[in-house]
Formats: structure tokens, C-alpha cells, sequence
């Protein structure tokens, strides 16, 4: 991706990067590193550019390898990730975390040089990852579970503090819900620790050519907004499967058509035992002993849910499903399903994006 530097007498000491062709007939420096690509390739694909080139440039001016050169105010990563999509496209064999820095790469250029077919495809890896719609949230979490069933959510997509920075920096409101939800259900610990940004693969190879150490990861942390936001959207998400807890769960009353209303000893004692049971089991995932994923309601309401089609109980001797009646379960499922829709509805009012019904957004994206 990186050879070697340019000769003693080119200025600057420039670092030649991969993009680097013998027919090509302009010089574009980032930074220390030079692109020598074709002018009409850019042209091509952007206005910008277009403009650019068409400027009378002055006679005597210094050349690069026999050629004119632009020097743009981007980093040389974001650049050499930008020609990359340019030349050969933007394609992602399978969906992973590491693809980050080259998306948000090629997302902040392409919509600084009107380039609207990358920003097109970046805009759509983005809201797959971290989407405005239930059914999408959804099929992203199942996607985020591996062939042995565990959940590994990084592995699939970056930390969501690299995402809420992104989608700050390029005013991308509709995929901050998602993000914070996500980011919610660490630990406020980890919340306020935040991350580092990732190496890119051009820095790394630069510092293997240069043989220069790494620059040290640079840590990203949510402002003091950001960060109360989402403590207050993350005790949100708490409340409101407490006050589900208690509506739909303790001493909930029988399907209408509850088929053990019949028993006189005591009539629906059966569902009622297992509406109990639904509610402990829900309370022991909401403190976190379950299975780690302690502020995620969605998920909870999902596991409450399937806890009407599981045989894999035990009452003491063996292995059995609940005891509730069908009139009931389609009870109680609709009413997860319910607040599952309703718990996504709210998340920007959770998070501070609206107030109440209002449609105006709370949040300062400049």
C-alpha cells in the first residue's frame, strides 16, 4: 500500500502511496504522502474536482514527478481510503467491525467533493448497522450472533462512540437513536471510560515502511451531553421494563378465555404460577445475571417472549415447559410485542432527541 519515499530532491520528503501510476497526470499531497493519479477519474465522479482543475494554474510552478499537484486538508488515510473506493470501488466481503475506518473515511470526502454514489453506499452500510426501524434492529442483533450462539456485536460493528462521533461530525440524526440505545447497555463504567480510534491499515503499513512507532490510539469519549443523555436514556430503558414488570407481570390477571378458569380449588392457579415465573426470570436478567446484556429491554421482551415455547424448565424432576394455557400465552405475547414497538417509538424522547410529542430535535448536531 506504501512505497518507497521519493527522492531526496522531490519536496518535501512525500510519501508515495499505492496510488501511484506511471500515466497518471496529477499529484495529489495529503499530509507527507502523494497520490499521482488521473485527473479525469476525478473529474468524472466529482464536481468539485472538476472545478478545481479547470483554475488557470501559474507557469512556474513546482512538479511532481513531472506533474501538477493539489494539496487538500485531509488526512492521508481518509484520502488514500477515498481513491481506493474511487479506483476500485467500495465493497465489504463480509459485514465487520474493521470496515469502519474506511466507510466514515470515504463518507466524510465523498460528501466534501460531492461524490454522490460513495455517499450513497456509506449512508446505507450506516443505517443498516444502526437502523430507524425495529424489524432492522432486529435482523442487525441476529446477524451480531455467531454459529455457536454467542453475542458479539464488535465484531459485526464498530463501538457505537466511534459511530456517535461520526454521525455528529456529518449530521446524520437518524442513526443516533440506535447508536446510543446500543451504547446504553454497557455498564455507565465502560460508558464513561469510552474507546480509542482505530489504526488504519494505511497507518499501519506507513509506520512499517517508516519503521516510526505507532501514534498512540486516540481515546474518544462522549462530551458531558452526550454522556448524561445516555445515563438518563440508559435509567429510561430500566424504568420502563420496571413499569412493564409491574403492568403486565405481577399478579397479572387470565386470559378472559383462560382455559384453567375451570379448577375450583383455585381457578387459573397454573398461569398464574407462570406469569411468576416469566417475572423472576426477567427480573434476574434486568440485574444482569442471565446473560450480561442487563440494559437491553428489546432483547429482554424477546426473551419473555420465548419463554412460552420453552420445554427446557425444570420442576424438580424434569424437564418441562410452562403451564400456561394457549388463550393466555397469545395474551402475554401480544403484549410483548407491544412493548417492544412502544420501547423503540421512544427512544429518541429517551435520549433527549424530542420532548414528548414534539418533532424538534433537542440535540445541537453543529
Amino acid at each position: 500500500m506504501v512505497k518507497p519515499k521519493l527522492p531526496p530532491e522531490k519536496p518535501s520528503d512525500l510519501i508515495r502511496s499505492d496510488f501511484w501510476f506511471g500515466d497518471g497526470n496529477i499529484v495529489i499531497i495529503a499530509g507527507s504522502a502523494a497520490f499521482k493519479v488521473h485527473r479525469g477519474q476525478l473529474e468524472r465522479h466529482s464536481e468539485v474536482f472538476s472545478d478545481l482543475f479547470s483554475i488557470p494554474q501559474p507557469q512556474e510552478q513546482e512538479l511532481v514527478d513531472g506533474c501538477s499537484c493539489v494539496e487538500l486538508q485531509d488526512s492521508p488515510s481518509d484520502v488514500f481510503y477515498f481513491l481506493s473506493a474511487l479506483y476500485d470501488g467500495l465493497y465489504f466481503k463480509k459485514q465487520q467491525a474493521s470496515d469502519f475506518p474506511a466507510i466514515a473515511a470515504v463518507l466524510r470526502l465523498s460528501s466534501k467533493y460531492l461524490v454522490e454514489h460513495l455517499r450513497q453506499r456509506c449512508l446505507s452500510r450506516l443505517a443498516a448497522d444502526w437502523p430507524s426501524t425495529l424489524a432492522e434492529w432486529d435482523r442487525r442483533e441476529r446477524k451480531s450472533t455467531d454459529e455457536s450462539g454467542r453475542y458479539v456485536p464488535r465484531d459485526f460493528c464498530p463501538h457505537p462512540i466511534l459511530v456517535i462521533e461520526l454521525a455528529l461530525d456529518m449530521n446524520l440524526p437518524t442513526i443516533l437513536p440506535a447508536a446510543l440505545y446500543d451504547l446504553s447497555r454497557y455498564g455507565p463504567s465502560k460508558i464513561m471510560t469510552g474507546t480509542t480510534s482505530p489504526i488504519t491499515a494505511y497507518d499501519r503499513l506507513l509506520g512499517e515502511l517508516t519503521g516510526d512507532p505507532l501514534l498512540p490510539e486516540r481515546p474518544v469519549r462522549l462530551s458531558r451531553d452526550l454522556l448524561c443523555r445516555t445515563l438518563r436514556g440508559r435509567e429510561a430503558t430500566q424504568r420502563y421494563m420496571a413499569s412493564f414488570i409491574a403492568k403486565e407481570l405481577h399478579c397479572r390477571a387470565p386470559s378472559q378465555d383462560c382455559l384453567n378458569r375451570e379448577e375450583k380449588d383455585n381457578p387459573s392457579r397454573p398461569c398464574h404460577e407462570s406469569f411468576y415465573f416469566i417475572m423472576l426470570n426477567i427480573l434476574r436478567s434486568v440485574g444482569g445475571i442471565a446473560c450480561g446484556r442487563d440494559a437491553d429491554p428489546l432483547y429482554t421482551l424477546v426473551q419473555a417472549a420465548e419463554m412460552l415455547s420453552r420445554t427446557d424448565f425444570s420442576d424438580g424432576q424434569r424437564q418441562c415447559g410452562l403451564k400456561l394455557c394457549q388463550p393466555c400465552k397469545i395474551d402475554f405475547a401480544e403484549a410483548t410485542t407491544k412493548a417492544r414497538e412502544e420501547a423503540w417509538s421512544l427512544l429518541p424522547q429517551w435520549f433527549g432527541f424530542v420532548e414528548g410529542e414534539k418533532t424538534d430535535s433537542l440535540l445541537d448536531l453543529d
